[in-house]
């Protein structure tokens, strides 16, 4: 492992295609500590624990019917990365097929990126509900990225324990939408393909990008909104702490954040759940609920930033 041996993955990349994604998964693991996954006994069993009483308390809170994923999984960092090259791959293969052959040069470029991209992901996410966009069949996935996990609750001098079950009540959150709308992940991937389509024919599909992130701001927002509601104990300490590292950390990182969007997932969050707390405040989690029974229940743009307008035109 090292910078060295990541370098020159990226320089051997290979092949005709835009990005050698075989060299992309060598250098973004040979830059990344994978991380411990000597997990005890008792660890194991509280990863399994804290699944099952989110998954519980989500579906009572929430009045939804769901199960957990088909795959739940603790991971190291390249465990995180491979599950995600392939991510990564299916999402971008309608812009390779569409590339000409590609100079070297360019190739390494975009190799590059990649692997730095899913480096910095893999050293930073905590937990993740996949599901697996654009894979054959309809098999979703939970990962929790151990280390990850034990050194941001060392950093923030948290209980790991009570860091652990917190992130675990946020994605099986995240299932319980996915497995209450059966037509999400489609209608998604439906968005996805419209607007990487427009991009190998030279323009922007903006009403693709759009219907896009208000379906994200809704599918995080909700996820808020049922974690405040079924999470056994209080957490406002938890997300500050969390959101002042984030704030504090250097230009770079700054920089990567933004270039990968991450400061908009954190304004999907904040805009998708002041929404959800005024509809759930109005007609409870159950009337929020009432967004995934079909896709016309979701949220407008417009009516994201005026709850009221959406209460009114589902449930008046």
């Amino acid at each position: 492992m090292g910078l060295y041996r990541s370098v020159q993955a990226v320089a051997g990349a290979s092949g005709d295609g835009p990005i050698d994604w075989t060299a992309v998964a060598e250098a973004a693991k040979s830059s990344t500590d994978p991380g411990s996954l000597a997990l005890t006994d008792r660890q194991e069993r509280a990863y399994a624990t804290d699944v099952r009483d989110a998954r519980d308390r989500v579906r009572e809170v929430a009045d939804v019917g769901f199960d957990l994923p088909a795959t739940v999984a603790i991971q190291n960092r390249h465990h995180w990365i491979d599950a995600n090259i392939e991510t990564f791959e299916r999402v971008m293969r309608p812009i390779e097929q569409q590339a000409e052959i590609m100079p070297g040069v360019a190739r390494i470029a975009n190799t590059g990126s990649m692997a730095f991209a899913l480096s910095f992901l893999g050293r930073n996410v905590l937990g993740q509900y996949d599901p697996l966009l654009l894979a054959d069949g309809d098999d979703h996935a939970l990962y929790f990225v151990h280390p990850n996990i034990e050194k941001v609750a060392d950093m923030l001098a948290v209980e790991p324990d009570r860091f652990r079950r917190w992130i675990a009540f946020h994605e099986v959150a995240h299932a319980a939408e996915f497995g209450a709308a059966p037509w999400l992940s489609a209608h998604m991937e439906s968005n996805m393909e419209e607007a990487v389509e427009a991009l190998t024919e030279g323009s922007i599909d903006r009403a693709s990008l759009g219907a896009l992130d208000t379906t994200m701001t809704a599918v995080e927002g909700y996820a808020e909104l049922v974690m405040d509601r079924a999470f056994d104990d209080e957490y406002d300490d938890l997300r500050r702490k969390l959101d002042e590292r984030r704030g504090g950390q250097g230009p770079v990182a700054k920089l990567v954040r933004r270039l990968l969007g991450l400061g908009m997932k954190r304004r999907q969050y904040e805009r998708g759940k002041a929404f959800f707390d005024a509809v759930a405040d109005e007609r409870g989690v159950a009337g929020a609920s009432k967004v995934w029974e079909r896709p016309e229940n979701l949220p407008t743009d417009d009516e994201l930033d005026d709850p009221a307008a959406w209460l009114r035109r589902i449930d008046p």
